[in-house]
């Protein structure tokens, strides 16, 4: 993984979480600034994906387990289309809210990735 990337991400799920629990607690309803957030951190997350199927091929290998690593991917990637779908579903100021607590939590997910591909096992 590349770090710089990872903190990207970070920071990106992190402003598009409080940003839909703000809005949530406010009495926002889902609209196209709240899923629209989650996109882009779905579509930070997919490059994301690519990166680590192309980085061990260029010698960039992950220290730790590479099947943790993998599990923290595809679930990581399975949640905003979850938060989305519930939101779109129930269409209330609570699923704004839910949409936030899911990009947090991808939020902790990639910086828990950086640690597998880079630290763990070192």
């Amino acid at each position: 993984m590349i770090l710089w990337f990872s903190l990207v991400q970070v920071a990106v799920a992190s402003v598009a979480g409080l940003l839909c629990i703000v809005l949530g607690l406010v009495g926002r309803r889902p609209s196209d600034l709240s899923v629209g957030s989650l996109a882009l951190v779905e579509l930070l997350l997919l490059a994301q994906v690519v990166t680590a199927l192309i980085a061990p091929a260029v010698g960039n290998t992950p220290s730790g387990s590479v099947l943790e690593f993998w599990v923290y991917a595809i679930s990581a990637a399975l949640l905003p289309p979850a938060a989305v779908f519930w939101a779109l579903l129930e269409r209330s100021r609570w699923s704004t809210v839910v949409m936030g607590v899911g990009a947090l939590a991808v939020a902790v997910m990639v910086w828990r990735m950086e640690v597998i591909w880079t630290l763990q096992g070192s």
